[in-house]
């Protein structure tokens, strides 16, 4: 008696198999790893956070070293950000029935806000009547708010990238949106630290 060996279609049968067991068995952990970076970055904005305010109360400033700050601006990039996000999460439920086109659309909209955010910031710094080596307020101030718009501008960059990457033939799909949600949740971690920015240095 012979025994016939696999011909090629039980081999990549095989293969097939195989792969799907790993898939099964390796479950996809990168939204828990950037959860995890996310955190991490967050206790870097609490320790600006907390020391701004441990300054402020046990060493406080002259009269006049802490200027009593414009709300117009940064009220305006606070809709901004908070609209951002809406228009960011239509675009993920756009990609999820597979409408690229739509979603497109919400990711322009929501790069361009982000945009006009940095671009009213920038307008914000050269109408303050401090520097930023004036004193301690101002160089938290500027290392506060200059780590936020770093971030900003790594968010709308990336949106951009998914943007493109999103078009007929690109990577990201109804099948691969894991590229547009990471995105996402760093993009609502930046606006939702921007509210408590803005609460600390404007509103208190």
């Amino acid at each position: 008696m012979t025994t016939s060996l696999p011909g090629p279609a039980s081999g990549q049968n095989a293969t097939e198999h195989s792969a799907a067991e790993s898939t099964e068995h390796h479950p996809d952990h990168r939204l828990f790893g950037l959860a995890t970076f996310l955190v991490a970055d967050g206790m870097t904005f609490a320790g600006f956070f907390a020391a701004y305010l441990t300054f402020r109360a046990v060493n406080p400033l002259p009269e006049g070293a802490i200027y009593e700050l414009e709300l117009l601006l940064p009220s305006i990039n606070t809709v901004l950000l908070l609209v951002s996000s809406f228009t960011f999460h239509r675009a993920g439920s756009a990609l999820k029935r597979d409408d690229r086109q739509l979603c497109r659309r919400w990711l322009l909209i929501t790069a361009t806000l982000g945009l006009l955010f940095l671009a009213a910031q920038l307008k914000e710094y050269f109408s303050l009547p401090f520097g930023l080596t004036d004193n301690l307020y101002g160089s938290t101030f500027y290392a506060i708010t200059g780590f936020h718009g770093l971030h900003v501008t790594l968010g709308s960059l990336m949106i951009l990238i998914i943007w493109w990457q999103s078009r007929e033939g690109g990577r990201v799909s109804s099948q691969n949106r894991f590229p547009l949600e990471a995105t996402e949740l760093y993009w609502h971690f930046v606006d939702g630290i921007w509210v408590v920015l803005y609460g600390i240095l404007y509103l208190l």
